[in-house]
């Protein structure tokens, strides 16, 4: 088979490896901060804080990631975002003010936005329409892959040098995601039409799209963060240790890594709906039936289903994004998509913290289930009967 057959082949290397190092540097430190902050003298409260101070990095830099890949192009964005969270990543290591360890936080949340939409708008544009659910799914499933390494790496680091090897880890890895992501191929960039167009005209020109699809993808990214803290939530509910916990979740989890790319394949041979309604059916049917377990057994099944939903999702969001946002001003207009599910994703858990505290877990995993099924709902609505644009 040539390399035109499998265009996935040309770019793999300097595509996905990027991805792959910056899931690593990434994993490496996420179990790593809540205890530099509390070594720094933060509270617990605090210390969840700076975790939180990632997502809103993240979430207010979306709109700037897109001017700044706009302005110099996808290769040295992915450059840039590498370099900057290995620097965000030093001052978090090798510090001992709070303040700064919370900046540090801050910065690779931004760094996130940059990277990701940049790649998303590379990966739009260098592959074949054909192959673009594939690509895509492949880059979302190497992320999860790197995030799954990370922390088991880390905690071999730790074991030796503490919590800044773990910082030590992550730079590298970062360093190195950025060396390979310079020999990136270069687009070939043309003056479009859309080349001076605002956000404020984008909004406008695509509201359709945004106040459609773009409810639908809130929606998903809504369940999927939950979904992260519904599983060692009831399995604390139903008084199981910390190990089994852990054990069901990486388990969901490595269900999750396994079908990215038949989820890819799928949507390109077949079309968007084949993956977008199952998967959020399915997510929906095991949220709405994880109240009912009993034990550690039925929790693994209703969790495992879980990650078999999450996982044929693989790459949804970027996919629907990429078709439907015009070459023009494709950065902007996915500056704008992920904006919206990076708010779904800091909606979903807030409305799980108030049903929680102001109902009961139960209905609170029940009421992410219903999410789910109503992003089944809009999504099966809303995409096209057609695969691709």
């Amino acid at each position: 088979m040539s390399s035109d057959s499998h265009p996935l082949r040309r770019i793999a290397v300097p595509a996905f490896g990027p991805s792959l190092l910056f899931g690593i540097g990434e994993g490496a430190i996420l179990p790593i901060l809540p205890l530099t902050a509390r070594d720094l003298g933060g509270s617990v409260s605090v210390a969840a804080l700076m975790v939180a101070l990632m997502g809103i990095g993240s979430l207010l830099s979306n709109l700037p990631a897109s001017v700044l890949t706009m302005r110099f192009g996808e290769r040295w964005a992915i450059v840039a975002a590498s370099l900057w969270s290995a620097l965000a990543m030093a001052l978090c290591a090798w510090t001992g003010h709070l303040g700064v360890f919370a900046a540090g936080c801050f910065m690779v949340g931004m760094s996130q936005a940059v990277f990701n939409l940049a790649r998303q708008a590379y990966l739009s544009e260098a592959v074949p329409v054909e192959w673009r659910a594939r690509a895509l799914s492949t880059l979302g499933g190497v992320s999860r892959i790197g995030l799954f390494i990370g922390p088991f790496a880390s905690a071999a680091v730790v074991h030796q040098w503490g919590l800044a090897g773990a910082y030590g880890l992550g730079i590298a890895a970062l360093l190195v995601a950025a060396a390979v992501a310079a020999r990136i191929p270069d687009l070939a960039h043309h003056t479009l039409p859309g080349a001076g167009l605002s956000f404020a005209s984008t909004l406008r020109e695509h509201r359709h799209v945004f106040l459609t699809l773009g409810i639908g993808v809130m929606l998903v990214a809504a369940v999927r963060t939950s979904r992260s803290a519904v599983i060692p939530l009831w399995a604390d509910h139903l008084g199981l240790s910390a190990s089994v916990a852990s054990l069901i979740y990486g388990l969901a989890g490595g269900i999750d890594m396994l079908l990215f790319y038949p989820a890819g394949r799928v949507m390109d041979l077949k079309g968007r709906r084949w993956v977008a309604v199952p998967s959020m059916l399915v997510m929906g049917t095991a949220l709405l039936l994880m109240p009912l377990t009993q034990g550690p057994w039925t929790l693994l099944i209703a969790a495992m289903a879980l990650g078999f939903g999450n996982g044929i999702g693989s790459g949804l969001i970027m996919t629907l994004g990429a078709d439907h946002s015009p070459p023009g001003e494709r950065a902007r207009f996915l500056g704008v998509w992920r904006l919206m599910a990076d708010l779904g994703s800091t909606c979903g858990p807030s409305l799980l913290s108030f049903l929680v505290a102001a109902l009961s877990l139960g209905i609170g995993v029940a009421a992410t289930g219903l999410l789910a099924l109503a992003a089944a709902g809009v999504l099966g609505y809303w995409i096209p009967r057609v695969g691709r644009r």
